[in-house]
């Protein structure tokens, strides 16, 4: 009887990842970069608080909606959908309200 532990091979490890053939659009036509490759990155710092809501709505997207998809996904089509609604509204568009909010509080 061995002691190692199962591991996934070259094959799982390296796999491909391609974009669906139609990604999902935005009102404005904007889409969500979907899971692929992508050539930048930022870092972006959270409360524990909205960690736990991104990963809770990660879970019911998951279950009751039957959309799994990983917690960056939820993040482009987010930026995605506030981007639409700024080109579309301006400055009443929800992004513009609730920076005006902050920043006068």
């Amino acid at each position: 009887m061995t002691r190692r532990a199962a591991l996934p091979g070259a094959a799982e490890l390296f796999r491909t990842t391609v974009r669906p053939a139609e990604p999902p659009v935005t009102d404005a036509g904007r889409v969500g970069s979907g899971r692929g490759k992508h050539d930048s990155k930022i870092t972006v710092y959270v409360s524990a608080e909205e960690l736990v809501g991104l990963e809770q709505a990660r879970l019911a997207l998951r279950a009751e909606h039957g959309v799994a998809v990983d917690r960056g996904r939820i993040v482009r089509e987010a930026i995605a959908v506030l981007l639409a609604d700024l080109e579309e509204r301006g400055a009443d568009s929800i992004l513009v309200r609730r920076l005006r909010r902050e920043h006068s509080a």
